[in-house]
């Protein structure tokens, strides 16, 4: 903040910043460890790792699952009915007012139909996804659960130093748990560390990396 002058860029200009200098981000970043390794911060053989959610630009209304599909499908489907149901009605009356109305009744069912082809469109691509999910704004962010509540984003999952709480690595996945997480990145905090052995605390308990690692040749993830 001091370097900047107290600048706060918006989220735009730190994305493009980022997609712009990614190589030389990564540059530092291994500098980091390596200055870090050399000023003998990293001492301890142990690591603590967890996982955050990160929030994407991507709003929740754009960003679609099986479930949420099928929830604003039937939406559609019901304002369609009511809408009908009110044409029936409108249509037994004759009066300057009522052809108003129905006017604005058969633009509000033509406007309906249309996002239901919308939608259509959208579940197809949905399907066509792996996970059979697809977010419009971000494509990479997914529908996660934290504290909770549901979030369109990013899991980020982060290696620190027990002594000193130094990042030693951290990877960005869009997977909505953390199973599966904790060899990857113990496999990238081994090499930053240039350790052949490390303690691993995570929220499922301690582990060793050669663990991990045996576990990781043998097909398995933890």
């Amino acid at each position: 903040m001091w370097l900047t002058g107290r600048l706060t860029p918006d989220f735009k200009t730190i994305a493009v910043f980022r997609i712009d200098n990614g190589k030389a981000i990564r540059n530092t970043c291994q500098k980091f460890i390596l200055l870090c390794r050399e000023l003998q911060l990293f001492s301890q053989s142990t690591i603590t790792i967890d996982g955050s959610k990160f929030k994407a630009v991507n709003h929740r209304d754009k960003n679609f699952t099986r479930a949420k599909m099928k929830r604003r499908l039937e939406q559609i489907d019901k304002s369609l009915d009511k809408y009908m149901a009110k044409l029936e009605e409108t249509d037994q009356v004759e009066s300057a007012d009522i052809n108003l109305q129905t006017v604005k009744i058969k633009d509000k069912i033509a406007a309906l139909n249309e996002e239901m082809q919308r939608l259509k469109k959208i579940e197809v691509e949905m399907l066509a996804a792996p996970d059979k999910q697809v977010s419009l704004t971000d494509p990479d962010s997914r529908s996660m659960k934290t504290r909770g509540q549901g979030i369109v984003g990013y899991n980020v999952q982060t290696a620190v130093d027990s002594e000193h709480h130094l990042i030693v690595a951290h990877e960005v996945t869009n997977e909505g748990t953390d199973r599966r997480q904790l060899t990857n990145i113990s496999i990238h905090s081994r090499e930053a560390l240039g350790l052949d052995n490390l303690m691993i605390i995570a929220d499922r308990g301690y582990f060793r990396s050669e663990e991990i690692l045996a576990s990781y040749h043998a097909g398995l993830s933890l």
